[in-house]
């Protein structure tokens, strides 16, 4: 009878019986192709994509990056915790045993009629085990849920790293950004306190007037308010560039100015391969599978709980005679409880767990959704950048010519120095907007890397 309760017992339970729904991927409504098509575009899979940009100083800094940032420590803390955790829930899969040992003395009080109470030792040493069995999946689900749980901080940890390197790339080129206007707002301040020294004498000598020598200090002038907002622009970058790396605020190294950086070449890929390629599309599938599971952990409440319980072990009065057969003693069972009334309890669950899943699967089908426009909105945003970069930088040469010319009509009195003073003053302007335009180009290769999901794995220390 015994043998023919446990047969069955086990057949139950590996039979496979769980229920609840299983996962399947929801149907995901994926364009055919992106609104802007590159040609001779390369796939970059698996490639350090930050390395295209041929800085080595750059390089050093995202590993720096990787190895010591703080919040990339926060989230590999995180993926240990999962992982202990279904380690945890995992374990009630199988069967648990203990061990006890206990030494102790007690007296009775007297019993009526006798002398002296009763004082008596008693010893015993006893290995005891239970095992729930699992016939309606209740473990197996929480352990599926805690398994994508895991599987979803370690996606999360991606995230972390995507995010990081993207910032750190950034970060590194706004700052070449900045060194370049610094340069230019230098070079201008130079050559425009240059020009009214010159002035000065001429105006001195009875050459030309003050209202001349007032317009030439105020572009001069104009030229030295600039550099301090750059300046400190540049500490403030330096300060959270330093943080992004896991150091306190300080100075950060050079590589190559910003005109001199690679341009990456664009990443190839169809839209349905961001499921597979970034992070948080991973991370929010892996949370959905997660929720998913655990209506079937709340469904199985509905159903009786079968255990398997034994004790073995020794028990006597005195210490000499524990471990004799006279002292052994023995007990198994198998307690079935089953709920009948819970007034909704269980029916609340199972809706709170259906709830849940559904927003995940919302959160997930939108997720998809804003992939999509990140992705187009980078491809777009490139594009366009170029273009426009193509244009300032025939403007700044329009403008050279521009300010040279007028110099000289100027110089040989066939202008007013307003003139001088306009086309200077717009290539200035043009040439820092050039710059700063640059710097969009860049940062839109570097948006459209992370939008791509990065194009790559990368180990970094646990």
């Amino acid at each position: 009878m015994r043998k023919t309760l446990l047969v069955t017992l086990l057949s139950l339970l590996f039979s496979g019986c769980m229920v609840g729904p299983d996962y399947v991927r929801p149907p995901v409504d994926a364009p055919a192709a992106w609104r802007l098509s590159e040609q001779d575009v390369r796939d970059l899979a698996n490639t350090a994509w930050w390395e295209q940009f041929a800085d080595p100083v750059l390089n050093d800094l995202v590993t720096e990056a990787l190895r010591e940032n703080k919040d990339l420590m926060i989230a590999s803390a995180r993926v240990d915790e999962f992982a202990g955790n279904y380690g945890f829930v995992r374990s009630g899969l199988f069967p648990q045993v203990g061990a006890g040992y206990e030494v102790s003395r007690q007296r009775n009080s007297a019993v009526p009629g006798a002398v002296d109470p009763v004082t008596y030792n008693s010893y015993s040493a006893v290995l005891n085990a239970s095992w729930e069995i699992d016939i309606w999946g209740r473990i197996r689900r929480q352990t599926e849920a805690a398994n994508a749980q895991l599987l979803a901080s370690e996606e999360g940890r991606n995230g972390v790293i995507l995010s990081l390197v993207g910032s750190v790339a950034g970060a590194y080129i706004n700052l070449r950004n900045l060194d370049r206007q610094l340069e230019i707002a230098r070079a201008t301040a130079k050559s425009r306190g240059e020009s009214y020294e010159l002035f000065k004498l001429r105006f001195e000598g009875g050459v030309i007037s003050l209202l001349e020598l007032s317009q030439n200090k105020s572009q001069y002038e104009e030229a030295l308010a600039s550099i301090p907002p750059l300046e400190k622009a540049i500490a403030q970058q330096e300060n959270g560039l330093s943080v992004l790396l896991g150091r306190n605020p300080g100075p950060i190294a050079r590589g190559k100015d910003i005109d001199q950086l690679t341009l990456p070449a664009i990443p190839a890929g169809l839209p349905s391969e961001l499921l597979e390629r970034r992070p948080d599309l991973r991370r929010a599938e892996q949370n959905l599978i997660a929720a998913n599971a655990l209506i079937g952990a709340a469904k199985a409440a509905y159903y009786p709980t079968i255990s398997l319980t034994g004790l073995f072990g020794y028990v006597s009065p005195s210490l000499n005679s524990l471990f004799n057969s006279q002292s052994k003693v023995w007990q198994y069972g198998a307690p079935i409880s089953m709920p009948i009334f819970t007034a909704g309890a269980i029916a609340g669950q199972v809706q709170a767990a259906e709830a849940v899943q559904q927003q995940a699967l919302f959160g997930y089908q939108k997720a998809i959704q804003e992939a999509f426009r990140e992705v187009n909105d980078s491809l777009v945003s490139q594009d366009r950048t170029r273009e426009q970069l193509l244009a300032q930088r025939r403007q700044v040469d329009a403008l050279k010519v521009y300010a040279s010319t007028a110099r000289l009509r100027y110089d040989n009195g066939y202008t007013s120095f307003i003139e001088v003073l306009d086309a200077e003053r717009s290539l200035f302007n043009v040439q820092l907007q050039y710059t700063q335009t640059h710097q969009v180009q860049l940062q839109a290769m570097i948006n459209l890397y992370l939008a791509m999901g990065g194009g790559w794995q990368v180990a970094t220390p646990r």
